[in-house]
């Protein structure tokens, strides 16, 4: 919006919404928070809605919010009346009379409309004004008002100069005719924009109805004659989504880093660094525009052909690298204590100086976009201890679990005031492929295995480090990972398996661990809050018992697949087989092999206890629970490795994972699911339209209830999600279509990728019994959790630095040691536990858009939670500024003396969401009010 205004000099102010597949409620909120007067214009809804909303004359209201109470959130929305935004579809209630105004004429095309249409003149033009003007009556008669707003346009237009003038030209003949005409037509045609279509809305109706809640699902039933329910693009290419959300996470962390470290440098003239920083500012804004860019209706969708996908998946890579790059720039910047000195090259062992080196390298790898990150091995010499660094970008303390990959296992880990912290080490996995005559035992009937088929062993050389951080409020912290002489056994983990501590090229191969036989029946981990019971055949999960109250729930995780229509069920549309034998498809035993191919492994230690259970190729699968104190030993968290393979394997696959438990969500069964991580909406099966027509967006997490509890499954990126019977809860992992469903795409989708999926788990306890609420909201806790599977802490590894001036050879002594804090806060004190923060954004320059400006946006969200569930978890540090949140009132956004830690602030104002509009000057964050599920904007602007 700021570059609209600065480069075109236009503040914006409606909205143009008119081609994603169905509409949910939270972009009418952001519209509104930008400071939008005008108004916002949507389309593809439901057919049945655009009948209703026709029927009664209400293609005009007010979308307000769940919450609102008092009209504060409410838009004025407009509803194209008629199925989509082409001149053909738009202009009236008959597509063949439109095509006579759509008058693109280009050598070479022969369309439907370049044969009906003809150029306006003096003969026609009168019979031409009067067949227009019958259908605009018609979609005059749809509203109060008589007002009728006409798209001009469609996909792929305007790409040759003179379809400007043909449509121009003719279009002005035809209004001039009926301008002149006033008195016998009652009519007047111009060109206008939205805002004047709403100003005219505005001048003629006073009293417009409110809807709340969401336009989901989207169906169409115009292209086939029968309903068709756009809820596939929900989980199509999930790996691209996970990717976006990836960079989201990255470029968030980035922004607040490089806004802090900037102004540090800048306010204590460390000028080189500035200089160095301001550069960087074009890495931030290129993955700025490069994640803007993948938000299209066709990109984060996964509605685009391959090679666009392709396309957009480079752009996200290259973003994913910079802001990586940016982040490690800007961490070292604040943890080194004399940055006046920071030539970095001076403190690398035997290389010249090179200012332009991070020391500061992410602990992951990833050779390309199509792979998944790998953990790169941390070398640690005798009497050399490796330091790692966190950054918790939350503005809130929280527990975060570290793995770090190492060479050895004699290894400990130290905190940042060198005190040894528990830790566990646990082995690391291979999958290992065997062919004919090999030897191995097979895992489920401990016999030797003469097919080929796949043995899980233990690497010889790697292992794995966990241990649980305590992080504080917006921080840099380093630990310490240090070699011990000593058998560091109490921190190894106990590893279950049948087998598989063998090595099948290496029988000498004796595992560091101790490694001991699965016995027969269910399987139970446990830590001091809960009990799980699995499946000892399937190795999935069946139940949970909270050690509190005693109370067992029935939670059986299934994992089977719908097997897809084809050319009904695609990229954009989801639809079962309506002629398969089975309407769910048991996909991980369809092979005779599969049992051969089954391996359970539990791991079990200090810190965590895990099963992973492989049905090798398509699933690898890891339930876990923590055993530190706090709000990790609360939660299920869980893992899922999707391997589709190449095609045509798993064709005409849509891959699920359910949880099937005894809760109560009625029936027909409701279930709750969020809209753009900011709302949650209440969802009801309708039996009549199918699974395809019950199926949801989420982006962040789902959950069921009833009376006394609450199952919720937080994810880490969008997906489908459905409650099809009583006590059901599924999300859609993956989906493989060979044939296109005809909604634009032109082909299949094919190209699915190996891919890593994240959850938790939770059942909290329901304390408000049958008490209906206006809307629902999250617990604290739910909210506490998906904020950090959303924004987990940042890893770096110290690289080629000295923590102390060692006794070296003269010919390797430094110039002078790099000496770096061991912690550093960024915050006087924690945000209120409701408060996130959402970023801290540097703004370009007006001037010189390249450079960064004196002043950066903190964006805020209040996040609205339930206090009647959850509330024997309590969450370390944790304190919000309002004694109920369902109190409507606002309240301070910030304790009392908050503060950016070794920042001098100038100014600080409130203004619209993307900082276009200033509302009120502010002494101090102090002053800064906000009222529960409200975003806040506050532009700083920093001491220079």
């Amino acid at each position: 919006h700021i570059w609209v205004k600065n480069n075109l000099g236009v503040t914006p102010k409606s909205g143009w919404s008119i081609d994603p597949f169905g509409h949910g409620s939270t972009v009418p909120y952001l519209l509104k928070a930008s400071g939008f007067t005008g108004g916002t214009v949507i389309q593809r809804v439901h057919y049945a809605w655009k009948q209703w909303l026709a029927e009664q004359q209400m293609g005009d209201f007010l979308w307000r919010q769940n919450w609102d109470s008092d009209g504060h959130t409410e838009i004025l929305t407009h509803n194209q009346p008629f199925d989509i935004y082409s001149i053909k579809h738009s202009c009236g209630p008959h597509p063949q009379v439109c095509l006579n105004f759509d008058f693109r004429k280009i050598p070479g095309e022969y369309t439907e409309y370049s044969l009906r249409a003809v150029p306006i003149d003096e003969y026609n033009v009168r019979q031409k004004a009067e067949l227009l003007l019958e259908q605009y009556g018609r979609t005059g008669s749809l509203f109060p008002h008589n007002v009728v707003m006409m798209p001009l346009g469609d996909d792929f237009r305007y790409d040759h100069d003179i379809e400007w003038d043909q449509q121009y030209k003719n279009y002005k003949l035809l209004f001039d005719y009926i301008n002149l005409n006033k008195e016998k037509y009652h009519a007047e045609a111009m060109f206008g924009t939205p805002s004047d279509y709403f100003e005219a809305v505005k001048e003629r109706s006073k009293h417009f109805q409110i809807l709340r809640g969401d336009f989901f699902v989207y169906s169409d039933i115009f292209s086939e004659g029968r309903p068709a329910y756009w809820s596939g693009y929900f989980t199509t290419r999930p790996y691209w989504k996970i990717l976006d959300r990836e960079l989201e996470a990255s470029l968030r962390s980035a922004e607040i880093l490089y806004t802090l470290s900037l102004n540090k440098a800048r306010q204590h003239g460390y000028n080189k660094t500035t200089q160095l920083l301001e550069r960087d500012y074009e890495r931030l804004s290129k993955a700025r525009q490069s994640l803007a860019l993948f938000q299209h209706h066709d990109a984060i969708t996964g509605t685009s052909k391959a090679f666009v996908m392709h396309d957009y998946a480079l752009k996200l890579f290259e973003g994913l690298q910079d802001t990586t790059y940016v982040q490690g720039r800007c961490a070292q910047t604040l943890l080194v204590k004399d940055p006046k000195n920071m030539h970095v090259g001076k403190f690398l062992v035997n290389r010249p100086p090179q200012p332009h080196v991070n020391f500061l390298l992410p602990d992951t790898d990833r050779e390309s976009y199509e792979k998944l990150a790998q953990k790169v091995p941390l070398v640690v010499p005798r009497n050399e201890p490796r330091r790692v660094v966190l950054f918790n970008s939350l503005a809130q303390q929280r527990q975060d679990v570290v793995k770090v990959r190492v060479t050895t296992p004699h290894v400990r880990v130290l905190d940042s005031d060198g005190n040894v912290i528990p830790y566990q080490i646990n082995p690391v996995w291979n999958l290992t492929h065997f062919t004919k005559n090999t030897k191995a035992a097979n895992n489920n009937e401990g016999g030797d295995t003469n097919k080929d088929g796949t043995y899980l062993q233990m690497a010889k050389e790697l292992f794995e480090v966990m241990f649980v951080a305590d992080l504080p409020p917006l921080s840099l912290v380093t630990y310490v990972i240090d070699r011990v002489a000593e058998k560091n056994l109490e921190s190894r983990a106990v590893v279950y398996c049948a087998s598989c501590g063998k090595n099948v090229d290496d029988p000498s191969f004796v595992p560091p661990f101790e490694v001991k036989g699965m016995q027969a029946g269910d399987i139970q981990l446990e830590n001091h809050r809960m009990k799980l019971l699995f499946d000892g055949r399937s190795g999935f999960l069946k139940a949970v018992t909270r050690k509190a109250t005693g109370r067992t729930t029935q939670c059986g995780l299934q994992f089977a697949a719908y097997p897809s229509a084809q050319f009904h069920s695609g990229a954009y549309l989801f639809m079962p087989d309506p002629n398969s034998r089975e309407t769910e498809r048991e996909i991980l035993s369809d092979e005779p092999s599969s049992k051969r191919n089954l391996q359970i492994v539990i791991t079990s230690g200090s810190i965590a206890s895990e099963l992973a259970v492989i049905y090798h190729p398509i699933l690898a699968h890891s339930v876990r629970i923590y055993h530190a104190a706090g709000p990790l030993s609360e939660g299920i968290y869980i893992e899922n490795i999707i391997d589709f393979e190449a095609p045509p394997k798993n064709r005409e696959t849509e891959l699920f994972m359910r949880v099937v438990t005894d809760i109560s969500n009625g029936d027909p069964p409701e279930f709750y699911s969020d809209l753009n991580g900011f709302q949650i909406q209440k969802r009801v099966k309708v039996e009549r339209i199918g699974i395809e027509g019950n199926y949801f967006p989420i982006t962040s997490m789902a959950y069921i209830q009833d009376s006394s509890r609450r199952l919720s499954l937080l994810v880490n990126h969008a997906q489908g999600a459905a409650s099809w019977q009583p006590g059901w809860l599924e999300v859609m992992l993956d989906r493989r279509t060979l044939y296109d469903d005809s909604r634009g795409m032109g082909e299949g989708v094919v190209d699915n990728k190996r891919m890593l999926t994240k959850f938790w788990l939770l059942l909290e306890e329901v304390t408000g019994g049958d008490k209906k609420d206006s809307y629902s909201r999250p617990s604290l806790f739910a909210h506490h959790l998906s904020n950090g599977l959303l924004y987990p802490a940042n890893l770096f590894v110290v690289e080629g630095m000295t923590e102390t001036p060692p006794q070296k050879p003269s010919h390797q002594r430094h110039e002078k040691d790099l000496s770096l804090h061991k912690k550093v806060q960024l915050l006087t004190r924690s945000f209120p536990c409701d408060v996130h923060l959402l970023t801290l954004r540097s703004s370009p320059d007006p001037t010189y858009m390249q450079f960064p400006a004196a002043y950066a946006l903190l964006v805020l969200h209040r996040q609205g939670y339930a206090c009647d569930v959850g509330a024997g978890i309590t969450i370390p540090q944790c304190s919000t500024e309002l004694p109920n949140s369902r109190d409507d009132s606002s309240s301070p956004a910030f304790h009392k003396r908050t503060l950016f830690r070794d920042l001098k602030m100038h100014a600080i104002s409130r203004t619209s969401l993307t900082g276009l509009h200033e509302w009120e000057k502010c002494k101090s964050l102090d002053d800064v009010q906000m009222k529960p599920m409200e975003l806040t904007t506050l532009n700083i602007t920093f001491v220079l």
